[in-house]
């Protein structure tokens, strides 16, 4: 009997797990975080098999890979992905490759609590732009947060401006390409644009000779999500916002402020860049929070 597989080193995935991913990075031109994901899907369903082949499997296998994951205290939302991740694998195996079923077709995760998106309020938002930069670092961060809030970026898109194409700051618009390679063309607001000029005029002298990227680092390369992360953590808790932010959570602002503002839920999927207009509703809860909020405070019968 072989030895058994853990969590710590991961087994190497077959040749048709490997084949699938290169086709969704090739043909489906799928963003490198959603292979990452489906990736650890595969993973989790070679380690629950066992040994048995991915292809002998059926639904009961699956349901009850569902009922392990659960009860190893996985939520509904992460074992939803892997099951993506198999409902995808075992589709391209049946037109690929002549296997008879998906066994994944149709099984559900176990329901998670309902979560909203986390934001800023807007003095929350002011409080972290705001303050002067203080070194050529933070005229960067500056520069970098204000496009991210103001144009409502993912961090991989804003990481992926270069300084030769995407922004025009003379017509007050970004081009950035989202998912899918879908490209989309957003507005760049006035404080926006202040604060990117200050950065173009010093971005040359820290760059590395033929760098293309709009943000680099101090040694003058790419700035990487994970760096763009951590810059805005420890810009927030260096002014004592009192929360721990993350990019995301500019881009759930930006949403939520622009449709608090001009309830236009099709407006803001548009400059959000997403597909689905089922993705962008969520912020309408959040506009309802906000509303119930002001009745809660302003109504004369409904306080307490």
């Amino acid at each position: 009997m072989g030895p058994r597989r853990s969590a710590e080193a991961p087994a190497a995935l077959p040749e048709r797990m490997q084949a699938w991913l290169a086709w969704l990075a090739t043909q489906r031109r799928v963003s490198p975080l959603t292979l990452t994901a489906y990736r650890a899907g595969l993973q989790a369903l070679l380690r629950l098999a066992e040994e048995h082949p991915p292809e002998s499997l059926q639904p009961a296998d699956i349901r009850r890979f569902v009922a392990r994951l659960h009860g190893e205290g996985q939520q509904g939302r992460s074992i939803a992905r892997h099951l993506s991740a198999w409902r995808g694998f075992y589709r391209w195996l049946v037109r690929e490759h002549g296997v008879r079923i998906n066994p994944a077709l149709g099984i559900r995760p176990p329901k998670s609590p309902s979560t909203l998106p986390r934001v800023l309020s807007p003095e929350q938002a002011n409080a972290l732009l705001d303050p002067e930069p203080q070194n050529l670092l933070e005229i960067r961060d500056i520069a970098m947060f204000e496009l991210f809030y103001s144009s409502g970026l993912r961090v991989a898109e804003l990481a992926g401006l270069d300084i030769d194409s995407g922004l025009d700051l003379a017509e007050g618009l970004v081009t950035v390409t989202g998912k899918r390679q879908r490209q989309r063309t957003v507005p760049v607001g006035g404080k926006a644009i202040a604060a990117l000029r200050p950065w173009l005029e010093i971005r040359a002298g820290l760059a590395a000779a033929g760098e293309r990227a709009l943000f680099v680092t101090r040694d003058g390369h790419r700035l990487s999500t994970r760096g763009i992360a951590s810059r805005l953590g420890t810009r927030a808790q260096a002014l004592g916002l009192g929360v721990h932010v993350h990019p995301h959570m500019l881009r759930h602002s930006f949403a939520s402020h622009l449709l608090q503002s001009s309830g236009d839920l099709r407006a803001v999927q548009e400059l959000l860049g997403h597909a689905s207009i089922r993705s962008t509703q969520i912020y309408t809860h959040l506009d309802f929070q906000h509303l119930a909020a002001v009745y809660d405070a302003a109504h004369p019968r409904a306080r307490k």
